[in-house]
């Protein structure tokens, strides 16, 4: 490892399992304090204590509800308390409500759109003026290809993951004048809990479909992250990082 993140205090929500625990684990083996959120807290603190366990006192969990304002603004208060500078803020807690839009709740809609897109602009916003005084902050949020190319039966998870793309520019134009970058990452069929459960069947039409012919690994996107977390790319603001093994070209 080369360090790339040593003095650096990264904030990840979703960290608990799958991309978000990736990333958060990926950026303590380079260096950075790394602020684990996520809703769940028995998930988020049973994560921070697998990564302080090889890297001794790298890793705190801050359990919060994403999509709660108030929630959020008392986790950064208790988090800003303790780490009092900020360089790095990855917006990765997503859930997915599938179903075809005949049939979708509201509360359904509501659910994802909220944790996957509210969650960002309430993280962003709790956190920008503590990211401006870094001399290197930088935002990363998690998109999707389905927030690209649109996909049936997820109409509300694809509005939620296109909503993070625009987020993320507007969020770019506005911060670059303090320095501060914004970029999404849109992966593609990542093996998480979340497309474990996908049948066989359909499996097998995804693959079909992917150039590469295999379903990416959450390390990816934890290295896509590091990539955009770094000093490498400091040039970079605005941006859509797709990983998805050519699926979407």
């Amino acid at each position: 490892m080369n360090n790339r993140l040593a003095g650096k205090t990264a904030i990840v929500t979703g960290a608990g399992r799958g991309i978000g625990y990736a990333i958060a684990y990926r950026f303590a083996q380079e260096g950075a304090k790394v602020v684990l959120i996520s809703r769940n807290a028995a998930s988020c603190e049973g994560a921070a204590e697998r990564i302080n366990q090889e890297l001794p006192g790298s890793c705190k969990a801050f359990p919060c509800d994403v999509a709660d304002a108030a929630a959020v603004d008392a986790c950064v208060k208790s988090i800003l308390s303790e780490y009092p500078s900020v360089d790095i803020l990855v917006n990765n807690a997503g859930i997915t409500r599938d179903g075809l839009l005949m049939r979708m709740k509201e509360e359904d809609w509501d659910a994802v759109v909220n944790t996957n897109l509210k969650s960002a602009f309430l993280f962003v916003k709790a956190l920008q003026r503590v990211l401006m005084k870094s001399p290197a902050g930088r935002i990363i949020n998690l998109s999707s290809i389905v927030g690209i190319s649109g996909n049936a039966g997820q109409a509300n998870y694809a509005a939620s993951k296109a909503g993070v793309i625009g987020f993320t520019k507007s969020v770019a134009q506005e911060l670059a004048g303090r320095k501060v970058t914004s970029n999404a990452i849109a992966p593609g069929f990542i093996s998480t809990e979340m497309t474990d459960a996908i049948p066989d069947k359909a499996r097998e039409a995804i693959l079909a479909r992917i150039p590469l012919s295999d379903m990416g690994r959450p390390e990816d996107i934890a290295n896509c992250a590091l990539f955009l977390a770094s000093d490498e790319a400091r040039y970079i603001t605005g941006q859509v990082l797709v990983c998805d093994g050519g699926m979407c070209m």
